[in-house]
């Protein structure tokens, strides 16, 4: 009688040790373990790697099985819900193709070029499609191949933007997915049958459809649509920009790249973005009521920077900037707010004075002198600094800080007087057609960085933080972007090929055994797609110099 081989997987989720025979899938594991996920499981954490159901297991391991509320499970659902509206278009419309490009509204925009405009009834057929395959449970199944293999194979498919990526991987094997009768490459874990995808809408939007995703905080409903039309602008100016450079996705960068093109690349992106920052002085030049600008982003958006190249444009339009930080602002720490879970809550806006700073720009404004305030961060307590500020006639307050569009803030100053401007990271090259980048992405990279370079922070502490760095950019500065009068885009075409090399460095030191390696190696495996540049290339007014390095402004 042959002995069957088995091995131990731990169970994370139920404290739980199990013998199962070798070559067992997740989801055979999951059933055995008898565990009950009412949004899952969609993918699962093997020694603290992110791998789909389909994985299975050869040596003994520790499984954490992750469901809707978890990002990597949600990353997981979005993606096999692409393949099944690529999969859609591909059996109603022979020939056309689909580019999933922004993330928007709370779901994905995506450009369908089907030979004719988008029309309603279309977006209907397809949603009937997309449900009909959903019904139909059918298998999404897991392949590897050589990537010759498989450039070859999307070559053939006529599919080159893939093809152009996995060439440029510079990996030996690469995997891709299989539905029905339709091959797809993705980024990343995938569902592995569509009857898991229990939620997803689908409408028009602008000139194409908008594909939305369940909540992550209630997986039972769908994400609320909130129209972005600014933010959709801003992404639309930036693939035209993409337009004249001839560069859509990380395939066409690594060629261009690989051809030496890379200075120009660089020196073009700079040039848009200053030409873009001139613009904007220009406007706030020619509109004499304006009294303040006041700038808000996200964390890692590169606002700092931004402020200082646009004060330098400012002076070059006749405008003299006054900056001022609202840092100095906080209330008393014994009066600052708590948050849910008792601690000191200096993201909130009630945790500066928000009187004061009426108050005394209103003065500024009516010719009147102010003795500005100093936070004692080392005590607590707010202070009178002893620097006394007054504004000539063509002064204008500069303030940024991450209440800035809150309406909450200004509230007693005239509307007329103010200007508002987002800062944000916003990625707009795609990998290839059906895989985006997240913003969240580039701005995490950009903050492992400079939080390792300056704040003496590791990658672990930095991605411990982040969850709680973006609940309160939810709370306190997504809601009020399309207040903005304008939107700057501070992400560079070339930026992350830029981070690269000392991303890398700083998240190979995160230990296997610690929550934050998952995370950490998906980053590394991220980064894998993108051919390195050297920093030094960089002008020294570049906005990634924030991050980097070796920049001519002072911090």
């Amino acid at each position: 009688m042959i002995m069957k081989q088995v091995l131990q997987i731990r169970c994370k989720n139920n404290k739980k040790s199990l013998k199962v025979p070798i070559g067992s899938t997740l989801s055979d594991i999951y059933r055995e373990n008898n565990l009950q996920m009412t949004y899952g499981p969609v993918s699962a954490k093997v020694n603290n790697k992110v791998e789909g159901l389909h994985y299975r297991v050869y040596h003994n391991k520790d499984v954490e099985y992750l469901d809707l509320h978890a990002p990597s499970g949600i990353r997981t659902y979005t993606r096999s819900l692409f393949l099944v509206l690529c999969k859609a278009v591909h059996d109603l419309y022979p020939g056309s193709s689909v580019v999933i490009d922004i993330p928007v509204s709370n779901g994905y925009y995506c450009n369908l070029k089907l030979g004719h405009a988008v029309t309603p009834d279309d977006v209907r057929r397809i949603r009937i499609r997309m449900q009909e395959i959903i019904d139909a449970r059918l298998p999404i199944q897991r392949f590897e191949t050589t990537t010759e293999e498989a450039v070859e194979m999307f070559n053939r498919l006529g599919d080159g933007q893939k093809a152009k990526l996995l060439r440029s991987s510079g990996t030996l094997y690469s995997v891709y997915y299989v539905l029905d009768d339709y091959k797809d490459y993705y980024y990343g874990s995938m569902l592995t049958d569509t009857g898991q995808i229990h939620l997803f809408g689908l409408e028009p939007y602008f000139d194409g459809v908008l594909l939305r995703i369940p909540s992550a905080q209630d997986p039972s409903r769908l994400g609320e649509l909130i129209r972005q039309d600014k933010m959709f602008e801003v992404f639309k100016e930036h693939h035209r920009w993409q337009g004249i450079l001839g560069i859509k996705t990380v395939g066409d960068f690594n060629e261009a790249v690989k051809k030496g093109f890379s200075t120009d690349l660089i020196n073009v992106s700079e040039a848009l973005q200053e030409k873009k920052i001139s613009q904007i002085a220009d406007t706030i030049a020619s509109r004499k009521e304006i009294r303040v600008v006041l700038i808000a982003g996200p964390s890692s958006s590169g606002k700092t920077t931004f402020c200082k190249r646009l004060s330098v444009q400012l002076l070059a339009s006749g405008v003299k900037p006054v900056q001022i930080s609202l840092d100095d602002y906080f209330v008393h720490r014994e009066d600052t707010p708590k948050d849910e879970n008792g601690e000191l809550d200096y993201e909130s806006i009630h945790a500066l004075n928000i009187p004061l700073i009426n108050e005394q720009f209103n003065a500024l404004f009516r010719g009147e002198e102010v003795e500005l305030p100093k936070y004692n961060f080392q005590t607590g307590m707010s202070e009178k600094s002893g620097k006394k500020l007054h504004l000539d006639e063509n002064n204008v307050l500069v303030v940024e800080g991450i209440h800035g569009l809150n309406p909450l803030l200004t509230a007693q100053i005239p509307d007329e007087k103010k200007f508002k401007i987002y800062a944000s990271a916003l990625t707009t090259i795609l990998l290839d057609d059906h895989n985006y980048i997240p913003t969240t992405d580039n701005r995490l990279l950009r903050r492992i960085v400079r939080d390792y370079k300056y704040r003496g922070c590791s990658a672990q502490e930095t991605i411990h933080r982040w969850p709680s760095v973006r609940a309160g950019e939810g709370r306190w500065i997504f809601p009020y972007q399309e207040q903005a009068d304008v939107m700057f885009n501070t992400a560079m075409l070339f930026e992350l090929a830029v981070i690269k090399p000392q991303a890398e460095e700083v998240l190979e030191q995160v230990p296997e055994n610690c929550e934050e390696y998952a995370e950490a190696y998906r980053l590394r495996k991220f980064l894998r797609y993108f051919s390195p540049l050297p920093f030094r290339a960089l002008p020294p007014t570049s906005l990634l110099r924030e991050f980097l390095g070796g920049s001519s402004f002072k911090y």
